[in-house]
């Protein structure tokens, strides 16, 4: 078995999963809760790479990562190398590519909590960072954990990003999946079929992750009457304690 071509997968897989995390985390928390005229156009072009075959986003990318760009001549005269084929580049390319993996479970997550928990934070007295922080990201863990999971199963599959940016340099970025379709060019089954079985050991445990930890196959809870009323009187009183600790204060 080609071990190289997995490790070189699961550290490109490593990488790419914390960065996206962060990078998607405020995208999907606005696109959640905005109303800005604009949101349908950014929505649209986060859900792009889903929809764009591999080959074209990835000659897309490697043309903004090419040398004679403003951002690949940048890049190369800071970190001293171009970013085509490059484990750099590759990263780069895998955070595009898994993007919408990224945000739609988290925003999905976002959108579910209840706008008056957030209120009643509010108003007792937290900023919105506070409010984020201690309210707002408890109750979206799942979509949290969900979008992790998915953005490391989604990069250890990729193929044709990692292929039209990487290309097939064996230890630099040479990863899982072209190394099968290399071994499968040269009849070389058996080592096409270890692989596979790898990639498809590591899929189906994310997706019994996802299923016991995520959002998948977990529903809502119901909202009876009982539990409005008692959300509403729970918000009243925090209405009431937080204007009395104001009236005290100013005295």
């Amino acid at each position: 078995m080609d071990f190289t071509a997995l490790l070189i997968t699961g550290k490109l897989a490593l990488a790419v999963t914390p960065l996206l995390l962060a990078l998607c985390m405020p995208l999907a928390y606005w696109l959640a809760m905005s109303r800005a005229p604009g949101k349908r156009f950014v929505e649209a072009a986060c859900n792009l790479p889903m929809v764009l075959p591999p080959t074209v986003l990835g000659f897309g990318l490697l043309m903004v990562m090419s040398p004679a760009s403003p951002f690949g001549a940048a890049w190369e005269a800071l970190f001293g190398s171009p970013l085509p084929f490059s484990f750099s580049g590759l990263v780069l390319g895998s955070l595009a590519y898994s993007l919408p993996f990224g945000v739609l479970p988290m925003r999905a997550a976002f959108e579910k909590i209840d706008p008056g928990i957030v209120e009643a934070a509010r108003c007792s007295g937290m900023t919105h960072v506070q409010a984020f922080r201690h309210v707002i990201l408890p109750n979206a863990m799942g979509g949290v954990t969900a979008s992790a999971a998915l953005i490391f199963a989604h990069t250890v599959g990729e193929f044709g990003v990692a292929l039209m940016l990487g290309g097939s340099i064996p230890g630099r970025t040479k990863v899982a999946s072209i190394a099968i379709f290399e071994h499968t060019e040269s009849l070389e089954y058996g080592q096409a079929g270890m692989l596979s079985l790898a990639l498809l050991v590591v899929s189906y445990a994310t997706l019994l992750f996802i299923g016991r930890h995520g959002l998948a196959g977990r529903p809502a809870p119901a909202r009876t009457p009982a539990d409005v009323r008692s959300r509403r009187r729970a918000f009243q009183d925090t209405q009431r304690g937080f204007h009395a600790d104001h009236i005290h204060a100013v005295r």
